[in-house]
């Protein structure tokens, strides 16, 4: 039988510190792309409170509470989710992304690539494992914003076995050429899904444009969001990326013996 899966992103505009407001919202969301038949949602990066860095700490705390209360959301729906939330771990805070099945958190994966010209690197500390995971519905490949312009990880997370990309993101204007060519790009040269999720609306500064987007493994763009508050949705055929990685065997054909691996 084909093997298909219907996934989603959640955009939505994260209000700074609010981490009552921000779990209902993603609440509803997850609710709503649940509704239209979705498996798989993703949720934007720090979809809790934002980078309020300087309550950080505080709001991190919070973290468990606003795992169990989204894991809950999970049981409820039935749906596998992907997204960020600051995390404690010693004396450290890490901005990691979780990956929810069945109501439990069955992998962690701490953001590699710190966004220096925001200060990320000076608030957060920084992961250093990537992770592939196996759920219910796809094996999972995770990263987080700024990853995206690291293409060395996305190509370590196909060969690792990647099926889906899941991208949770806070990506802000006046970037938006450089999101669109990035996650097309990411699913192209790897021949995968993407799932990015963007967060939308005003913080302070910074104007978040949305454009949360799924794109398949032959980058087309299969749902697209425009800058307001939105769940998007479709329909992944895996048997479509067996075909195309069989037409043009890109993964096979790399010449690592020459520039390295991977």
């Amino acid at each position: 039988m084909p093997r298909q899966i219907r996934a989603a992103a959640v955009q939505f505009n994260i209000k700074p510190g609010a981490i009552q407001i921000n779990l209902a919202k993603a609440a509803e969301g997850l609710r709503r792309a649940a509704q239209q038949g979705a498996q798989l949602a993703v949720l934007p990066e720090m979809w809790s409170c934002a980078y309020d860095f300087r309550h950080m700490t505080a709001l991190a705390e919070q973290t468990p509470q606003v795992l169990e209360h989204w894991q809950q959301t999970c049981r409820d729906t039935g749906l596998v989710s992907v997204g960020s939330l600051p995390e404690i771990a010693g004396e450290k805070i890490y901005n990691t992304a979780y990956v929810i099945d069945c109501g439990e958190v069955i992998g962690r994966y701490r953001k590699l690539h710190l966004f220096s010209t925001m200060n990320e690197d000076k608030y957060l500390a920084a992961g250093d494992e990537m992770l592939v995971v196996e759920t219910s519905i796809a094996r999972l490949g995770i990263a987080i914003c700024y990853d995206l312009r690291f293409p060395e990880l996305f190509r370590k997370l196909s060969l690792a076995g990647a099926e889906i990309i899941c991208l949770p993101a806070e990506w802000p204007k006046p970037r938006q050429e450089h999101w669109d060519t990035l996650i097309r790009a990411r699913a192209i040269e790897n021949q995968l899904f993407v799932v990015a999720a963007n967060c939308c609306g005003v913080q302070g500064p910074l104007d978040f444009f949305g454009r949360s987007q799924l794109i398949s493994p032959l980058g087309r763009v299969l749902a697209f969001a425009g800058e307001e508050e939105a769940e998007l949705v479709a329909d992944f055929d895996f048997d479509e990326m067996a075909q195309y990685r069989h037409q043009i065997n890109i993964l096979g054909d790399r010449r690592s013996d020459v520039y390295g691996t991977p």
